[in-house]
């Protein structure tokens, strides 16, 4: 069986390997191609795997390693950037070779960081004196971009906490306010959605809340059956069902999932 110093030298070695490909944070950005994205892909999900073993020791202790704990927030964030990016982009016609690389979002996801953690934050960062406050709004921004379930909401906190938050006198009614928030924005995007796509609102509502319910993507066709008016011609039936159901599953990201303190 491994013990914990095997792990440490572990993790150092995949560090010596992730920074043969990308020596700094920012060099994450200039890869040239998507087989040099995907090294940088594998190299650091090796990283997390053993880092995670790592944790489960009781003596885990950064300074052991090779890598310090702001370093590998740092990469991590751009490790989310790549996967953003992947699952994002619909428009190239030529398919991408990272398309099926598992990205293996389990390895980052802790459950104890949800948006209902983020409100406490939000109203320590209300209450706190002028002197803390920077300190305390950094903790929040920094969870926004290195958490992967929050990144998708990271926007929207950001306005809330930019336009709302100063306009709040008492900190008890930061929940009800954030709530209000949230509900008015995610009805703006639902509208905007369903006018974008030409789809029926009744029929989107019903369908994102079975999808909910069933938690099983809906298929293609059903996607399809949203449209009012003529169903898309056959050679483009793909192209629009897949653009639809990445806007569905983005809107249900960003909105619901997460948001019932989990």
């Amino acid at each position: 069986m491994k013990t914990y110093e095997d792990y440490v030298k572990k993790f150092n070695d995949s560090y010596i390997e992730l920074v043969k490909i990308t020596p700094t944070v920012n060099s994450v950005n200039e890869l040239q191609s998507e087989d040099d994205e995907l090294e940088f892909i594998k190299s650091f999900r090796e990283l997390m795997r053993v880092k995670n073993i790592l944790f489960s020791f009781a003596d885990f202790n950064w300074e052991e390693l090779s890598m310090n704990e702001q370093q590998f927030e740092d990469y991590k964030s751009k490790y989310l950037d790549l996967y953003d990016k992947v699952k994002s982009d619909h428009s190239k016609e030529k398919v991408s070779i990272l398309e099926d690389v598992d990205f293996e979002l389990e390895l980052i996801h802790r459950d104890e960081i949800n948006v209902a953690y983020i409100l406490q934050l939000l109203i320590k960062l209300k209450a706190n004196t002028k002197k803390d406050a920077p300190q305390t709004k950094k903790e929040i921004f920094n969870l926004l971009n290195t958490e992967a379930h929050l990144r998708s909401k990271r926007e929207l906190i950001e306005k809330f906490i930019e336009e709302n938050l100063p306009n709040i006198e008492d900190t008890i009614d930061i929940p009800e306010a954030f709530e209000k928030f949230w509900d008015d924005e995610q009805q703006k995007a639902f509208n905007d959605l369903v006018k974008k796509e030409n789809l029926s609102a009744e029929k989107t509502q019903a369908l994102i809340e079975e999808y909910l319910y069933a938690e099983r993507e809906p298929l293609r066709d059903e996607v399809l059956g949203l449209i009012n008016g003529k169903e898309p011609k056959v050679l483009e039936r793909k192209k629009i069902g897949d653009r639809i159901l990445s806007k569905i599953i983005g809107f249900v990201d960003k909105f619901i999932n997460g948001m019932a303190g989990g």
